[in-house]
């Protein structure tokens, strides 16, 4: 364990260093950025903005901050990162934490005072935190602080006292290297463990609801309004979080109609709600004098109701009286390997208004398999000077890249390495990050890692419920391409006199790429992305172009806004971007010109459809092979005693069970599986998702 432990600190540590010096980053920056991205990952938080405040005397400091508290309800999280440049593992003891936990609270406490605020520079980060902190105080109902360290926490320190900064809980969390460890070698998120007896006020009556060899249990439960409240105001966004359209939802604000029952007529609650629908890996029970009682939960997602639980507690937080308020809770208890393919499915059928993007959160969407596939098959161009190709390497689910890696041996380590290099990972919140700022939704790209995915799962899920075939082997290379970009724009940020550090370059990179595509549009031309990934890299021209819409995106956002001092959260909101659309750039002469036409953009478009229904045919006609005779017969047995298909679709079917389709043959016959899975047959899911 020790060993592990060491050689995880190591490789984080080279990691963070690798990140800073491929990309103009200070090691700080990267410490943090690699390190809250574990954090959003694991639900502590929905986004980590970094606003370095730490003058040089001592005793006061801020690393950055987890959005606006309004979008939290009312939680505003802060950050203190603790990054040591030691080869070896060092501890951090109890007096250092305190003191770190301290310096964060003394800005909370200097923030609220206005001579402190009108002695910071307006360019200075902690000015625009400052400013949140004052501006948000009277709506705070918890300030959670992390502490984010690559030592390792002392065992004599077993925890830390919750506190209050006038009158505000605060909380603490550490994440050192040692949790993370924990956290990335599980692969899995924390769990969130609901113990209703010992936490939440005590257990529930449950009424089982399943049959004998169902292959799950199901409850219906009745939950009072008060105890509902409790957990959510534990977990908040978690609960949601397996459902884009919830956890959208809830975001979106309280209920109207919710609010009026729960202040107004609490005791019919029950009766007009429709309840909620949740899932669990495990539930423990026990029976007493109540008969069955649910004592704990495990994992528990509320996958239809989110606007009922987050109105509920923001009754409660509003001290409305809940103890007449009762909330009915359809439970299923799904083990935790088949919570990816059943849990969706509880999802999508409970939405039944909202299909479409009910299952796009997810990282087994036909969609990233396929540029998964893509990457791992695709080799890119070799850069001019060197002679060895490589892929790029797509990560649809969390740790891949790492698992990948840790299952080789030495000497295949070193291969695997040489084809994927590491600066060439791209997880699937970076495409969207990189596809979204390009599609002109900058704003959106500013919200956050995981809003910004779920905005982005919407659009890509209706787009492929449209046109499969448009998301090919050319959109694979413009995404690419795209993300080269990207990451070429950060470094050039870097390289700016006026660019002066903490998070403001996560802001203006995706202003200056929607400017540069945003212009280049509207003269009717295109930015040659297929040239961009022959090359590997940017043409003068195009990083030319690209420093002067950064220099312009960060006028905007850095310049003087009375109403939203923060620059962070100015560029969240799409009056930033309408401001930054109509700015007058001065682009490099001839830049615009040498652009692609729409029409040559056209063809090259209509060439990359037909190559994919081409590959789509061939794909389809290995996948129907090989899914073999018996697979297929049982399809038919299944289709015929239902009478679910056309006489053609079966003969289709007898076909893929007898002979060797052609392609277009097996693009039906995947079609007609389809069919039959809509209806409820089980096998081949995968074999219909990969097409």
């Amino acid at each position: 364990m020790s060993d592990e432990l060491d050689g995880f600190h190591r490789d984080f540590f080279q990691g963070v260093m690798s990140l800073a010096q491929g990309n103009d980053k200070w090691t700080e920056d990267a410490f943090f950025e690699t390190f809250t991205e574990y954090l959003i990952s694991a639900g502590e938080l929905d986004t980590a903005d970094r606003t370095l405040y730490s003058p040089e005397r001592r005793g006061i400091r801020v690393d950055g901050y987890g959005g606006d508290p309004l979008d939290s309800d009312g939680v505003l999280s802060l950050i203190v990162a603790d990054f040591r440049t030691a080869p070896d593992l060092e501890t951090l003891t109890a007096t250092e934490m305190n003191a770190l936990f301290r310096r964060v609270e003394t800005f909370v406490t200097k923030a609220l005072d206005p001579s402190f605020r009108s002695g910071l520079e307006e360019t200075d980060p902690g000015f625009g935190l400052a400013d949140l902190i004052a501006t948000r105080w009277s709506t705070l109902s918890k300030i959670r602080i992390f502490l984010v360290t690559n030592r390792i926490l002392s065992s004599r320190v077993d925890g830390r006292p919750a506190g209050e900064i006038k009158g505000v809980p605060v909380a603490y969390s550490v994440w050192d290297i040692g949790r993370l460890f924990r956290f990335v070698g599980s692969g899995e998120r924390e769990e969130l463990v609901v113990n209703l007896e010992e936490d939440f006020g005590g257990v529930l009556p449950a009424l089982p609801a399943h049959l004998d060899g169902a292959g799950y249990e199901a409850y219906l439960l009745v939950i009072p309004g008060e105890q509902l409240a409790s957990i959510y105001d534990r977990w908040g966004a978690r609960l949601l979080e397996q459902n884009v359209r919830v956890f959208l939802q809830a975001r979106g604000g309280v209920n109207k109609g919710i609010r009026n029952t729960l202040e107004n007529d609490p005791e019919m609650f029950f009766a007009y709600n429709n309840g909620i629908t949740a899932t669990a890996d495990r539930i423990d029970t026990r029976v007493d004098d109540q008969g069955l009682v649910a004592v704990s939960l495990r994992n528990l997602q509320i996958v239809n109701g989110g606007q009922t639980t987050a109105s509920v507690h923001a009754a409660s937080r509003k001290r409305v009286d809940l103890s007449r308020v009762f909330v009915q809770m359809k439970l299923s208890i799904i083990e935790a390997s088949r919570a990816m393919e059943v849990v969706p499915k509880i999802s999508e059928y409970a939405n039944t208004q909202n299909r479409v993007n009910a299952a796009d959160f997810f990282a087994n969407h036909p969609f990233h398999i396929r540029i998964e596939e893509f990457s791992r098959r695709l080799y890119a161009p070799s850069p001019e000077g060197a002679f060895r190709q490589t892929k790029w390497f797509y990560e649809r689910a969390r740790g891949q890249f790492l698992d990948a890696r840790g299952r080789l041996s030495e000497a295949q380590r070193k291969k695997f390495d040489s084809e994927y290099p590491k600066s060439q990972l791209i997880t699937k919140t970076d495409l969207a990050k990189f596809i979204t700022a390009w599609n002109g939704q900058p704003h959106v790209v500013s919200t956050g890692s995981q809003k910004n995915f779920a905005e982005f799962a919407k659009v890509v899920g209706a787009a492929w419920e449209k046109n499969q075939d448009d998301f090919n082997e050319a959109f694979y290379r413009r995404a690419v391409a795209q993300a080269i970009v990207f990451r070429e724009t950060e470094r050039l940020i870097s390289q700016q006199p006026w660019y002066k550090g903490g998070g403001i370059r996560s802001r203006v990179a995706p202003y200056a790429l929607a400017k540069v595509s945003f212009d280049a549009a509207e003269k009717g031309r295109f930015v040659d992305l297929e040239g961009v990934w022959q090359a590997q890299g940017l043409p003068p021209r195009l990083k030319e172009a690209l420093t002067a819409a950064c220099q312009a995106a960060h006028g905007v956002i850095a310049g003087v806004n009375t109403e939203i001092p923060n620059p962070l959260e100015w560029a969240k909101k799409q009056a930033c971007w309408k401001q930054v659309q109509s700015l007058k750039v001065d682009w490099p002469k001839g830049w615009l010109g040498s652009l692609l036409t729409k029409e040559d953009q056209q063809v090259a478009k209509q060439a990359a459809v037909k190559d994919q229904i081409v590959l789509n045919g061939i794909q389809a006609q290995t996948a129907v092979v090989n899914a073999g005779r018996e697979f297929w017969l049982a399809a038919i047995a299944w289709a015929k005693s239902r009478q679910l298909l056309s006489p053609t679709e079966l003969s289709i079917l007898e076909v893929a069970a007898n002979k060797l389709p052609s392609e277009k043959q097996s693009l039906r016959a995947i079609e007609a599986l389809r069919t039959l899975h809509v209806e409820g047959f089980t096998e081949g899911h995968s074999l219909v998702n990969k097409q």
